[in-house]
């Protein structure tokens, strides 16, 4: 049986929801941590972990949410400055082995893989997505004309 891990993924909002929802059915024992409590209903109903309320740029909150006991954190909120906050407290000050940081403005992306953060740009993956299915369009267009 796969090994079961403390997952800390920081934002609630639609893709914090996905990917603590999918963990924990995956059976990972995952907090997720957002300022605003009504987006915990974007939880699927089977999310089998738990949930805190409060600002993320606290250390109480971090501190209630065991982050110094997590084996990975995920900051996935809306704004790039908190995400590169407490992706540098969960890894400095709590020591999580493995941090994930989402970044929306790939401008900055550099400056924080500069500082040793893992970060996964959005917006780039979405611009390449989008970029991937308008040649396969033009290839069909060319291809039937």
């Amino acid at each position: 049986m796969k090994k079961s891990l403390y997952i800390a993924v920081i934002g609630c909002g639609r893709l914090g929801a996905i990917l603590a929802s999918d963990l924990s059915k995956q059976g990972h024992k995952v907090v997720v941590i957002d300022v605003d409590n009504s987006t915990f209903n974007h939880l699927s109903k089977e999310f089998s972990g738990f949930s805190i309320a409060g600002n993320t740029a606290e250390m109480s909150v971090l501190e209630s949410a065991k982050l110094d006991q997590a084996e990975i954190a995920i900051a996935v909120t809306g704004k790039d400055n908190l995400n590169i906050m407490v992706s540098q407290l969960a890894k400095t000050v709590f020591e999580v082995p493995i941090v994930l940081t989402r970044i929306l403005d790939p401008a900055r992306e550099e400056i924080y893989q500069k500082l040793g953060l893992t970060t996964i740009s959005t917006t780039k993956i979405s611009a390449v997505a989008f970029l991937d299915t308008l040649q396969q369009k033009l290839n069909v267009l060319n291809v039937n004309s």
